[in-house]
């Protein structure tokens, strides 16, 4: 006799929902910060931006487990960010070399502005270790004490100590190589018929095991899912948004003078990799407010990844190409729904 499993509570999506939500809410106020430490360990936007979600995630399911909340919260969020990134790193047999920003040292006092971002962001060289990274990123980019970067790392002063002078003496100058790489057909097509508001096109560009993705918020399997939410809002979401200050959907100072127009597209070549910028109409001014990621197969699209409520990602990349932005925020959800 086959032994059948119990139903879940009909109410446990949203009791979980709800859950989550509040822990992004309380947690906001520190995710420029946790974006900003990720960029420096994984030295590029987009793998901070993936690991600064990963992070939020884990340390919610981690914060279940406790039972209590933690004492510093800022240090608790950048040891699960350290944890998950030193994981990651491990799992792989070699980190890649290169990449590295100019002054990469003394980027980390240097103020953030829109001709120098890269330098400001803070990467250090994949020469380093990752424990190594995380203690001079901590220390000279964070101000981190020796005790807190210790407690931060799960570690000793001592050790601390010691990948301080070993990070710090790998430290060198390179010279950074510019990357230049055709843009795969499948961005042409997409584009051709995404301006169109053509979605019976940009659906069939899609293979039957794709995943689609808006960061942070939701991803859906196959065409037919894909449409129906995420490449759905994509193309037609403009029309929500410049009502969203009355009827909802968007807290309203981030849709101020968004127009009702369809967005449009174009392949943007961005540190040797081509990415999908998506501009919005406003009554001042045609601002980017979305990038999306494709990872092609053939003419066909295997992943979509859209970056629309990672506001420290789009600036940043904005910043790098000299491109205007808007920010839509973290929640893709109003406070108290």
């Amino acid at each position: 006799m086959t032994q059948q499993n119990p139903p879940l509570p009909t109410g446990l999506p949203q009791t979980v929902r709800s859950s989550w939500h509040g822990f992004l809410e309380t947690y906001e106020p520190l995710r420029s910060e946790l974006y900003r430490y990720c960029r420096h360990l994984t030295r590029n936007p987009w793998d901070a931006e993936d690991l600064a979600q990963d992070t939020m995630s884990r340390a919610f399911v981690t914060l279940a487990q406790m039972g209590q909340t933690p004492e510093h919260p800022r240090a608790w969020l950048f040891r699960v960010a350290s944890n998950r990134w030193i994981d990651q790193r491990r799992r792989q047999r070699e980190e890649p070399v290169g990449d590295a920003l100019e002054h990469a040292q003394s980027a980390l006092h240097t103020p953030v502005d829109a001709t120098a971002s890269r330098e400001a962001a803070g990467t250090l060289l994949g020469a380093l270790s990752p424990q190594e990274r995380a203690a001079v990123v901590l220390k000279d980019a964070f101000e981190f004490s020796l005790e807190e970067i210790a407690e931060t790392l799960a570690t000793t002063t001592g050790a601390v100590k010691a990948a301080l002078h070993r990070g710090r003496g790998k430290l060198v100058d390179p010279e950074q190589k510019a990357l230049n790489v055709p843009a795969p057909g499948v961005l042409d097509a997409f584009c051709t018929a995404f301006n169109a508001g053509d979605i019976d096109r940009v659906t069939a560009l899609l293979l039957d095991t794709s995943s689609v993705e808006v960061v942070g918020a939701t991803t859906q399997y196959g065409p037919a899912a894909a449409r129906a939410t995420v490449l759905y809002g994509m193309l037609f979401g403009s029309k929500r948004m410049a009502t969203a200050a009355t009827s909802g959907g968007m807290e309203p100072r981030y849709v101020q003078g968004v127009l009702p127009e369809a967005p449009r597209v174009e392949a943007r070549l961005h540190r040797g990799e081509w990415l999908l910028i998506h501009w919005y109409r406003h009554q001042d001014v045609e601002a980017v407010r979305a990038i999306t990621r494709i990872q092609p197969d053939g003419d066909r699209i295997a992943q979509l990844a859209n970056y629309f409520f990672s506001p420290d990602f789009i600036a940043e990349v904005c910043g790098e190409l000299g491109l205007p932005f808007r920010a839509n925020g973290y929640r893709w959800w109003l406070s108290g729904c």
